[in-house]
């Protein structure tokens, strides 16, 4: 629904740039600079090994707390526990979640120092579809940590 404002100017496009966009839009797309969606898994899996630094990492300690179904991809409760010690020596530092279908997969970047006391974070998150989300923590003592869950996410209570 589109509201008139009184006294706003009122702005027109002409039909030749409309024709103009569309033409650049497409040549975009044929380049490959608008299907950042199509190379997600790809980017998902460096934005990873960047991380990890090819480290081989370690499950079983991180604990993630995600909806098995959401019905709106746009605001998901994400929760993550990492079980490590966070003491001077030896603690979590950094943790990263990211999800393979996004078309940006790095969804969120947490650091943590010993006077967090717990690596605990808790945040909503937005999911383009359903997909795998992958949360990897990284230690101070270079050790790495990874968690992942499946989120089906419907559109309008349908499965998608």
């Amino acid at each position: 629904m589109m509201r008139i404002i009184e006294g706003a100017p009122m702005q027109s496009i002409s039909r030749r740039e409309v024709l103009s966009l569309a033409a650049q839009l497409t040549a975009l797309a044929a380049a490959g600079t608008l299907t950042p969606a199509h190379s997600a898994p790809v980017e998902a899996a460096a934005e990873m090994a960047k991380f990890t630094a090819n480290a081989v990492p370690e499950t079983g300690r991180i604990t993630i707390d995600l909806p098995e179904i959401a019905e709106n991809g746009n605001a998901i409760s994400l929760a993550v526990d990492i079980d490590h010690p966070m003491t001077p020596e030896s603690h979590v530092v950094e943790a990263l979640v990211v999800a393979e279908a996004n078309p940006w997969p790095r969804v969120a970047r947490f650091h943590f120092t010993p006077m967090s006391g717990r690596a605990m974070v808790a945040t909503r998150i937005r999911l383009a579809g359903t997909q795998t989300v992958h949360v990897l923590a990284k230690t101070s003592d270079k050790r790495i940590l990874i968690a992942q869950r499946q989120v089906k996410v419907t559109i309008g209570g349908c499965g998608g």
